[in-house]
């Protein structure tokens, strides 16, 4: 039984490695299951098998890839650290993970207009938990007393995309590669900024 399981595991994780290779490569539209599964080493039947549809493989693959199973291991981790440390960590993660995943971060801006609906909602539902999971570490900021009382869902997505700008202004629509120091010095003042616009 833990034998069968085991094997069940390790064929989605090759089809979610797969998978995160050819959106990277191809792009969500470019990338087909046919594609996936020959690059995983299983059949077309054996992908549908384990997850049913293309758009519930790329929903796995924003939970697994992507920042947001970041932030959730950072936050119960900087809880109780300063508000300027915990940003930072938080800021630089981010960098780090968009770095990574830069491929990826590129098509899915290039063809994100043309998504389909189902693709569009999958995604704006990815970006709506991310938003919401930082929401949670400002709320807990305001609740005892450390922030003003803001609206900390437009908070999250102002911090976020704070960040998010600056990496695609430089890595990507520049084409310059972001280095350490740079990354630290930036977000020492973006976390400065921030935390005067919100602090009391």
């Amino acid at each position: 039984m833990n034998r069968q399981s085991d094997k069940k595991t390790r064929t989605k994780e090759r089809l979610l490695e797969a998978t995160l290779c050819l959106i990277s490569e191809k792009g969500y539209l470019g990338a087909t299951t046919r594609e996936i599964a020959a690059r995983a080493g299983v059949t077309e039947i054996t992908l549908f098998r384990h997850f049913g549809s293309k758009e519930r493989l790329f929903e796995e693959v924003l939970q697994r890839y992507t920042f947001l199973p970041r932030l959730k291991e950072i936050i119960p981790r900087v809880k109780d650290r300063t508000p300027e440390e915990a940003l930072s960590e938080m800021a630089m993660r981010f960098i780090d993970t968009l770095k990574e995943r830069k491929g990826m971060v590129k098509i899915m801006l290039s063809e994100m207009n043309v998504y389909p609906d189902k693709i569009r909602k999958v995604y704006e539902k990815f970006i709506e938990e991310l938003v919401k999971t930082l929401s949670g570490y400002f709320d807990a900021l305001r609740d005892r007393g450390a922030i003003r009382d803001i609206d900390t869902h437009l908070a999250s997505r102002a911090f976020l995309g704070m960040v998010f700008c600056y990496f695609q202004a430089e890595e990507i629509t520049k084409s310059r590669t972001i280095t350490r120091r740079e990354a630290e010095r930036v977000v020492s003042e973006f976390v400065d900024i921030f935390l005067k616009g919100i602090g009391k």
